[in-house]
């Protein structure tokens, strides 16, 4: 049997919310993958393979992604996962002319483009009620948990860990800091 879920099933029978025979049952083996918006390398070698399967089926002729195409792909942050990317490159595929897969329409906000972050000491008006992105916000918790890592000479757990510092438990922290890919130096 194979089983997903997007939730820590070990806090969540912790919590009582799941039974922990069936979580024992269905914890042999279990796989976490994180979700595509940390993985940008899939992005491209996933949305490549939709365009040719995509357009093979509907007899149309596709060109390799472009760097601009790879970049906008990159740029969107998928809360989807990966069946929205397929349906995103299905839609581009269809609309797509001269061969070249066509994001205007078939990305969300295509038309918006993803603004430069501002230096960390930038303190205006203007940078105080920007609204983030997902990009942006990933990169100030990636930032923080290192923080708290440094300070804590990477302990993660206990009365003296970066999870109590930042006020989360130790598995939550520990699944943030593989899913934002973040290594202790050598």
């Amino acid at each position: 049997m194979i089983a997903a879920t997007n939730r820590d099933l070990n806090q969540t029978v912790r919590a009582g919310d799941f039974r922990e025979d069936l979580y024992y049952r269905l914890n042999v083996f279990p796989i976490e993958v994180p979700p595509l918006r940390n993985r940008d390398d899939d992005i491209i070698l996933l949305a490549s393979a939709f365009a040719v399967k995509f357009a093979q089926r509907m007899g149309r002729r596709i060109e390799p992604l472009s760097a601009e195409c790879k970049s906008r792909l990159r740029g969107y942050a998928w809360p989807g996962n990966v069946r929205e990317l397929q349906n995103v490159i299905e839609r581009a595929v269809i609309t797509s002319r001269d061969g070249r897969l066509n994001l205007d329409r078939a990305l969300p906000d295509a038309g918006q483009t993803v603004p430069e972050r501002p230096p960390a000491e930038e303190t205006t008006p203007e940078a105080s009620n920007r609204i983030l992105q997902i990009r942006d916000l990933q990169q100030l918790e990636r930032e923080n948990i290192l923080r708290a890592l440094g300070s804590t000479a990477w302990r993660v757990a206990g009365k003296d860990g970066a999870a109590a510092l930042l006020g989360m438990n130790p598995s939550t922290l520990n699944s943030r800091i593989r899913a934002l890919r973040i290594e202790r130096p050598k």
